[in-house]
């Protein structure tokens, strides 16, 4: 369980959320919309998977400029949003920079 009290614990959680989202959004909402023609599943998880980037992305921008986490690793943790399983794979990079 992350810390929520610090900047890298927040930035941890919602790697996790937006990742969730993602996969949500383009292993089930996508499939739906195609091939059960439910448009409404992309379009209420596309909303909450937008908002989560945004709130992630941010997450990023506080850690970086408060100096909780280095210049290459904010880039790294902002590439992985685009890459499905991405934040779930650099959370451990990111974890060593949080102090307990």
């Amino acid at each position: 369980m992350q810390n929520l009290k610090t900047e890298i614990g927040r930035l941890r959680l919602l790697g996790k959320m937006e990742g969730v989202s993602f996969l949500l959004l383009m292993g089930i909402a996508m499939p739906l919309k195609y091939f059960a023609n439910l448009p409404a599943a992309v379009k209420y998880t596309g909303w909450t998977h937008g908002l989560l980037f945004i709130f992630y992305c941010l997450a990023i921008l506080l850690a970086l400029t408060n100096g909780k986490i280095s210049f290459s690793k904010s880039i790294l943790a902002f590439l992985a949003a685009f890459i499905p399983f991405g934040p779930f794979l650099i959370d451990g990079k990111i974890a060593a920079d949080e102090k307990v």
